[in-house]
């Protein structure tokens, strides 16, 4: 069973719709521990509405705030404090895709980060990277504290235009397996998610 923490170089990288491929590819369960905003719609509403095997069970977030901000300071504006003891990886006999909120380093509460939420689940992670300039600099240090926290990376996804000697670069010189690309698309409906599902599922079969 593949069990999944989707996480990203920063923010509107593109980990939703990776989370959404992956549970589409794996007919997988699929989880938001943190939902940080719930206007116009949550990342969980936003999975589900693509997502169109049968398989797929939604488990509810831990923690739901209402503020579109730092899950801490979200959670701070309704006098909430996170604490790791509230996340418990649901119990499921399916694959399982969690997607965490932001990067790695965003705080969930004091002294509680999202990696130490993604190392408390034990957990491999599915890295999406986004090129812009500076986008080497953020893969790479994504990717870096991922090995001195010695937690797996199972795939890193490009999303966005093709940019070959960012990406070359970035896969020679970290050696994570490369997961199929997602392109800019100018309608994002089931459809598309599941013609690139096909590409993944191919890709899971043979890594």
């Amino acid at each position: 069973m593949e069990h999944l923490f989707i996480t990203g170089i920063g923010t509107d990288v593109g980990k939703t719709v990776a989370a959404a491929i992956l549970t589409e590819a794996l007919g997988a369960d699929y989880w938001k521990p943190v939902q940080a905003g719930l206007t116009p719609t949550t990342d969980a509403a936003t999975v589900r509405s693509l997502v169109s095997n049968p398989n797929s069970y939604f488990h509810p977030e831990a923690y739901r705030l209402a503020l579109p901000a730092s899950p801490h300071a979200a959670a701070a504006a309704e006098g909430i404090e996170p604490t790791p003891s509230a996340f418990h990886l649901p119990r499921t006999d399916n694959h399982l895709v969690v997607e965490g909120a932001g990067g790695l380093l965003v705080p969930l509460a004091p002294r509680f980060l999202m990696v130490d939420l993604l190392a408390q689940l034990g957990l491999a992670a599915v890295v999406v990277s986004r090129n812009y300039l500076g986008s080497i600099n953020h893969t790479l240090l994504t990717l870096e504290v991922l090995r001195q926290r010695q937690i797996p990376v199972r795939g890193l996804v490009f999303n966005g235009e093709p940019t070959p000697t960012t990406e070359e670069f970035i896969a020679q010189h970290t050696g994570v397996p490369i997961m199929p690309r997602v392109l800019p698309e100018p309608v994002l409906d089931a459809a598309v998610v599941q013609r690139y599902a096909a590409e993944f599922r191919e890709w899971f079969a043979g890594n």
